[in-house]
């Protein structure tokens, strides 16, 4: 499904099945964003992926409507989505929208790079880090809405991970080591899924402590730990500007440890847990007696035994509001 929407001083009815908030208003387009000028608008919309669903396309179109621009909207095809996004990109919209899943947004991202097209990942999948650091909602209409009327051209930060077989981007953090495993357990909790996060809980609890990892941080002497994370400037508490990642390296003792980090990580400043240490970094080397769990930007992962992360200063260039809502900073 495609269709192209080209809009004036009266926009075309929003189709029947639309829902009422994004009717399109008899009273003349909205107001666009006084930052930049979005003359051509694209938007990527995959109706499978985890929170979007079939009416989306829709939904979107009756809401682009709404906007004195000249819009699409392309339906993604699971047998196509590498020439869909290459398409998008090589047609150098103004911006390009992405309701997707979170590893088709920084999948996305990534292609686009710093000399692309700007993008506006819009929260469409599972645990949404990117979208809702930028946009700080989890609803994509109102992410939509916010990028069109308020955004800006942000330059994002970031890293990426190479294992020598694969290299992946991200934008908001990145866990390694077995505490990773805990990541869909905390995902569960935060939707209400209490049943799937014990389930989580006690596969991630059996797996703990089952081997540490040794990291290098800028050349610095080899270390140890149970888990290393690393944290982009976005959404980092401590880091203000974009000199690097937070690393912070976790080594709870036992079990009981392990669960006060857990504690201190929800009710408050987790870096003052005697077990955490921090650094800004832009260079990391890890390895491990085996394959690495990890949880890269909200997807989930195993790595190659050996893997490296590089700190990328300027990495896309985001639509999003002046500045970053930044809602799961850590």
């Amino acid at each position: 499904m495609s269709a192209t929407l080209s809009t004036a001083t009266d926009p075309p009815a929003a189709p029947a099945t639309a829902p009422a908030d994004v009717v399109a208003s008899a009273e003349g387009p909205r107001p666009l964003t006084e930052h930049i000028q979005l003359k051509r608008v694209i938007m990527l919309v995959n109706p499978l992926s985890g929170s979007v669903g079939s009416g989306a396309p829709a939904e979107a179109e009756a809401l682009l409507s709404q906007y004195a621009c000249e819009a699409s909207v392309e339906v993604l095809d699971a047998g196509r989505f590498d020439a869909q996004i290459d398409a998008a990109l090589e047609a150098r919209p103004d911006v390009l929208f992405v309701l997707a899943g979170d590893g088709t947004a920084g999948t996305i991202a990534s292609k686009a790079g710093p000399d692309g097209p700007l993008i506006a990942p819009l929260p469409g999948g599972t645990m949404n880090m990117l979208p809702k650091a930028l946009y700080g909602t989890t609803d994509w209409k109102a992410a939509l809405k916010s990028a069109l009327e308020e955004g800006a051209p942000q330059s994002v930060a970031g890293g990426e991970v190479d294992d020598g077989q694969t290299r992946q981007a991200f934008y908001c953090a990145a866990i390694f080591g077995s505490p990773a495993l805990w990541a869909p357990a905390r995902e569960a909790i935060r939707v209400g899924k209490l049943g799937l996060a014990w389930a989580y809980a006690r596969r991630a609890f059996r797996r703990a402590f089952s081997g540490r990892i040794r990291y290098i941080l800028d050349g610095r002497p080899e270390r140890r730990s149970e888990a290393l994370v690393l944290i982009s400037p976005m959404i980092s508490r401590v880091m203000e500007e974009n000199t690097g990642l937070e690393a912070a390296a976790m080594n709870p003792a036992d079990a009981a440890a392990a669960f006060r980090l857990a504690a201190t990580a929800v009710v408050g400043d987790w870096r003052q847990d005697p077990s955490v240490t921090t650094k800004a970094t832009q260079k990391v080397a890890m390895r491990a007696r085996s394959r690495i769990p990890a949880v890269i930007d909200g997807e989930p992962t195993l790595l190659r035994p050996h893997a490296r992360v590089r700190f990328i200063r300027k990495a896309f260039q985001a639509l999003a509001p002046i500045p970053p809502a930044a809602e799961d900073s850590v």
